[in-house]
């Protein structure tokens, strides 16, 4: 059996290692720097208001630290017909650190993650996935939907 719990600020260090792997799995680099401290001081606070707008589920290895995570935010927006109580979910963190995969903790944690977006009022929830978990998000009932276009403010457009 799973457990899995919400995590809390004292989790923030082990979520931001986490989401560091997550990184170098997703494009096969390690790049620490001083968005790792930003991102600890945020999960703190954000994970500290008990009305706040980030959820994160965890699953404690056995060792110590933390096996598995899945984290994402809610957004208000404004209501649509569609979407009457404006609010939207956006998964950004799911990971499980290499010496506990295969044994169900990312859908464990996810599942979790999905059952706080809909007690917060979550009409839709959207992801990046990459292509080796996106069978797991797909089982969860997610598809396709009309792109939208971005832009990086961080990066000079020419």
């Amino acid at each position: 059996m799973i457990t899995v719990r919400a995590a809390g600020p004292e989790d923030a260090a082990e979520l931001v290692r986490l989401r560091r792997l997550m990184f170098r799995s997703m494009n096969g680099r390690d790049e620490p720097g001083g968005w790792e401290e930003t991102a600890r001081r945020l999960i703190r606070r954000q994970l500290a208001d008990p009305g706040g707008t980030l959820g994160a589920f965890v699953v404690d290895a056995p060792d110590g630290g933390l096996a598995a995570c899945a984290v994402g935010t809610v957004e208000q927006r404004l209501p649509a017909p569609g979407h009457p109580t404006g609010r939207f979910g956006f998964v950004f963190n799911v990971c499980t650190d290499p010496a506990h995969r295969r044994r169900g903790y990312a859908r464990a944690t996810t599942e979790a993650l999905l059952g706080w977006f809909a007690e917060h009022g979550v009409t839709r929830v959207d992801l990046h996935a990459t292509p080796e978990a996106e069978e797991m998000y797909r089982d969860f009932g997610f598809a396709e939907h009309s792109t939208a276009l971005s832009l990086d403010l961080s990066r000079p457009n020419g």
